[in-house]
């Protein structure tokens, strides 16, 4: 598993689970027991990961969440145990960068370097060299934005050029074409446009999919899997953050996490069994 694609594969087949966690910590929904407890981000996103391990291809934290509380730290600590504790489960940091120059560079490091994650995502907007710093890291995973699950994406991303193609499958298709040279990139596709993800994948081959937009934004399941899926029936990274990680605030939120989170891997396991 020297590679990103390797441990996702690996993680894919050994969890039997294309489901991907999103860690979004909220302290304004902790459980009461966290809520005043100093470390109580990595607390919160510990238990989450250790209930509903066994059920991802992955964990993806969301920086901003971290870095607008000042934990940053506590991601470090995090990243940490979970590659010491489910080493087989790809870190997706979930940055969106896009910068050039020296200033990418160093987004590169603090995703590969501080944190140590395996894959980052990544916005192209600005062009191929906002994206090489991050292809120089040739075992890790570069994410880019392609077409996202949010409804202002396609104030852009659905924009015509002259040959009459959209831009998000001019994104893919500059990915998958030019800048995938190491075999390390992925897109990102919303859950809420599944004829979209059809289209992404029909131009891109077997490259991964990471899919926001299920559970708490309404994305459809089977659609989903049905659209996304490669030829041998994974590629996608199905994210779900909120549904999982608020699940209950209560005593029992451990328990509701997991629960949810195997529904969810069961949701769309019985999608792939169609």
């Amino acid at each position: 598993m020297n590679t990103f694609n390797a441990k996702l594969e690996h993680a894919w087949n050994q969890t039997n689970s294309l489901l991907m966690v999103g860690l979004d910590p909220d302290p304004n929904r902790f459980p009461a027991e966290l809520r005043e407890r100093p470390n109580a981000i990595f607390e919160f996103c510990r238990q989450i990961v250790d209930a509903t391990a066994e059920y991802a291809c992955g964990i993806k934290p969301q920086i901003a969440y971290f870095a607008s509380d000042a934990a940053e730290a506590q991601l470090e600590e995090l990243c940490q145990y979970v590659r010491e504790h489910y080493p087989w489960l790809p870190i997706v940091l979930d940055a969106k960068r896009g910068d050039i120059g020296s200033t990418a560079n160093h987004y590169a490091l603090e995703a590969f370097g501080r944190y140590q994650a395996d894959a980052v995502t990544v916005n192209p907007y600005m062009g191929f060299d906002s994206v090489e710093p991050y292809l120089e890291w040739e075992e890790k995973g570069v994410i880019v934005l392609c077409r996202t699950s949010n409804a202002g994406g396609s104030d852009l991303q659905f924009l015509k050029l002259e040959n009459g193609q959209p831009l998000y499958l001019h994104v893919a298709e500059l990915v998958a074409n030019k800048w995938n040279k190491n075999g390390q990139c992925g897109l990102v596709v919303g859950a809420t446009f599944p004829e979209e993800i059809a289209a992404v994948r029909q131009h891109v081959g077997d490259m991964p999919l990471l899919i926001p937009g299920i559970g708490a934004q309404g994305g459809d399941i089977p659609a989903t899997v049905v659209a996304g899926a490669s030829s041998t029936g994974n590629g996608m990274m199905i994210n779900s953050s909120r549904a999982i990680l608020y699940a209950s605030q209560g005593e029992d939120w451990r328990e509701a996490a997991a629960q949810a989170a195997r529904q969810t891997r069961d949701a769309i396991n019985q999608a792939r069994g169609r």
